[in-house]
């Protein structure tokens, strides 16, 4: 099984986090979706990332991916077992993978860290503004509504879990941490998450990709210990994507 995609992207960060779970190996082709070549253009039309590559299956999309391994590999599930829960988590992750994708991703995380270093300007400073002031508080209100007081949503921590906390992670790489006292049950929430062995073995791999220079960056992960492929999809200069914002 092969992963295409950045350790430091929250999408990835969910597949590989589901993956251990399940106990499942794998290699990965650390990219950012903006460094890929035209073959990575083949397997990703949109030039997002993660792909998943089983044997002559390729597929894109976290979701996706998430469900296609849950079924393939039944083993440790990651959705709850009653119908009603079921669904709730899936509406949970797809909260987590629009809604926190927009306001901590494109809003916040995308503006002051990956324009500035990809594409070498400025990110838009009026929506870091309304997502730090507006956007996030408003997510995060109805985060708090949501989130338990202790543990993990449906018992053990699963997939809806990892949608959501996943995204925490990316906006403290921007300088945001949730409120604990105006958040307390989301701040309490993401210390549990990423205290779990899902998260806690990902990270290694992540902090050697967030401390290293493009050049040096397979050198690093690699030293870390990082289950790389052998072949990269990798190109030297950036490119958009037809959804790039």
């Amino acid at each position: 099984m092969k992963i295409i995609g950045s350790y430091v992207s929250p999408y990835v960060r969910k597949v590989l986090a589901c993956l251990e779970l399940k106990g499942l190996a794998y290699e990965i082709d650390p990219i950012t979706p903006f460094y890929g070549d035209d073959r990575f253009e083949q397997v990703s039309p949109l030039r997002r990332i993660p792909v998943l590559i089983d044997g002559d299956l390729t597929l894109c999309d976290s979701s996706v991916i998430c469900a296609y391994v849950d079924d393939a590999y039944p083993d440790r599930p990651l959705l709850p077992a009653d119908v009603k829960d079921r669904a709730r988590a899936r509406w949970l992750e797809e909260f987590a993978d629009t809604r926190l994708g927009d306001v901590f991703i494109w809003g916040l995380f995308y503006q002051k860290v990956v324009h500035p270093i990809v594409w070498k300007q400025p990110g838009d400073t009026a929506r870091i503004e309304k997502s730090l002031t507006s956007d996030i508080p408003a997510a995060l209100d109805y985060l708090e509504s949501q989130l338990p007081a202790d543990g993990f949503l449906f018992g053990d921590i699963g997939l809806a879990d990892i949608a959501v906390a996943s995204f925490f992670r990316n906006a403290a790489y921007a300088g945001f941490e949730p409120d604990a006292g105006r958040w307390p049950r989301t701040a309490a929430f993401v210390a549990r998450a990423f205290a779990h062995r899902a998260f806690a073995a990902l990270e290694p791999f992540e902090q050697a990709q967030v401390r290293s220079n493009p050049a040096g960056r397979r050198a690093a992960l690699l030293e870390a210990g990082a289950p790389l492929a052998e072949d990269s999809l990798g190109a030297p200069t950036p490119r958009p994507g037809v959804m790039t914002l």
